[in-house]
């Protein structure tokens, strides 16, 4: 089943005089529970596309379907429902807070989406358990690696069990290792939880664990595996 779906996206920007046509006629659908990435260099269009995938930003033209929802043309406040019911985000800057312990920053993205009350330290102790660091619930960010960290910021995406998760080159600044240890939470994810994740990466490596490649150049899709 098609859980996203995009026709006939393109997105310009205005820089000084010129403009910069970043994304030109994309078409693309994916199914629901599958491992997605979108791969492409630094300036293919791969960020631009993720925000407007996930309700980020408004193409210029076309039309996005989340779950049959053209999400296109509805207001900010129904847009910032959806992220907030829907869709999880995980970017290379983690945007962690700093003065919350581990425990806290993936209860306060609870309490956003306004999560059960009664149920959200099971919820967090879960999703702490779920990527190995439940022994370092009450440590700070800044207490740990940034490998620690980016799993914490994973734990937090989904904790609030979105229907789709969009992670912004997620392993960039990780070593291999450790890297790959993200990524095989993913497919965790999609495998246990039926979740649908969406990934933008530059590195070739990452290319085996993918459902489907959507290889992204000068803002078109090539090629789509």
């Amino acid at each position: 089943m098609t859980i996203i779906r995009a026709e006939d996206i393109s997105r310009s920007f205005r820089t000084g005089n010129a403009t910069i046509d970043v994304l030109k006629s994309i078409n693309l659908d994916m199914e629901r529970g599958t491992f997605n990435i979108l791969m492409g260099p630094s300036g293919s269009g791969k960020t631009t596309l993720l925000n407007i995938l996930g309700a980020l930003d408004r193409p210029d033209t076309g039309k996005v379907f989340i779950d049959d929802q053209d999400i296109t043309g509805i207001s900010e406040r129904k847009r910032n429902v959806l992220r907030r019911s829907k869709l999880g985000f995980v970017f290379q800057s983690l945007a962690l807070v700093s003065n919350m312990t581990a425990f806290e920053n993936i209860d306060f993205a609870l309490r956003i989406s306004k999560y059960n009350g009664r149920d959200r330290r099971k919820r967090v102790e879960e999703c702490l358990d779920f990527v190995g660091l439940k022994k370092r619930m009450k440590h700070y960010p800044g207490e740990m690696s940034g490998g620690e960290q980016q799993r914490i910021a994973i734990a937090r995406a989904v904790a609030h069990k979105p229907m789709l998760l969009l992670a912004d080159e997620p392993t960039a600044e990780l070593d291999t290792n450790t890297g790959l240890r993200v990524v095989k939470l993913f497919k965790d994810l999609v495998t246990h939880d039926n979740i649908t994740v969406i990934m933008c990466t530059h590195d070739p490596s990452m290319m085996t664990v993918a459902d489907r490649i959507f290889m992204l150049e000068d803002g078109v899709i090539n090629d789509a595996a």
